[in-house]
């Protein structure tokens, strides 16, 4: 029996390109975390510092290399136009096939990109991607009732709130809430 890879997706659209990164392009991703550790630490898990090095980055990107492989996460690096830097990442994990289809959304954007749709261009095109291309039927996104710039996102996508989850993430050391949205493939 042959195993056949599934093809990497490499979405274009015209700001932004959306791939999974290589091994070897783990210094671009270690340069998007290092200048927005401050900027996204509000928003994220706490980060050890081997997070922010180069040989993390060279074993997370095999490992989400072989994730999208097995069908267990697409983990999108968002890159500038001529593919030289990381501008933000979105990341659909946890994908559950069978009767759900479905999977979570998390996103990051670098902080000299905000205000200017970037993340909502790429995540038309990824969600896309993800529907059309790998026949998901939903992808839930989470957010903290504070952030209403992702709230917005969410909706101008979109999503559509179905809940409110008590303590459900734990956010910069923190068990937060988080208003629950997901997007459904209705075609």
């Amino acid at each position: 029996m042959r195993l056949i890879k599934p093809k990497l997706p490499h979405l274009v659209s015209e700001r932004v390109t959306a791939r999974l990164l290589e091994p070897h392009e783990a210094p671009m991703m270690t340069r998007f975390r290092k200048e927005n550790r401050a900027h996204l630490e509000p928003w994220e898990p706490l980060r050890k510092p081997e997070f922010f090095t180069d040989s993390f980055w060279q074993i997370s990107l095999r490992v989400a290399l072989g994730d999208f492989r097995n069908g267990a996460s697409v983990c999108f690096s968002l890159l500038s136009p001529t593919e030289d830097e990381v501008i933000g990442v979105c990341n659909y994990t946890n994908v559950v096939r069978g009767t759900f289809q479905s999977c979570h959304l998390g996103y990051a954007l670098a902080s000299r990109h905000e205000g200017q749709g970037l993340m909502f261009e790429a995540l038309q095109m990824t969600n896309r991607y993800m529907f059309h291309d790998l026949g998901l039927h939903r992808v839930m996104a989470g957010y903290l009732p504070h952030n209403d710039r992702s709230g917005t996102l969410l909706e101008r996508l979109g999503f559509e709130k179905e809940g409110f989850a008590r303590r459900y993430l734990k956010i910069n050391g923190e068990w937060e809430d988080h208003v629950l949205t997901s997007l459904i493939n209705d075609e």
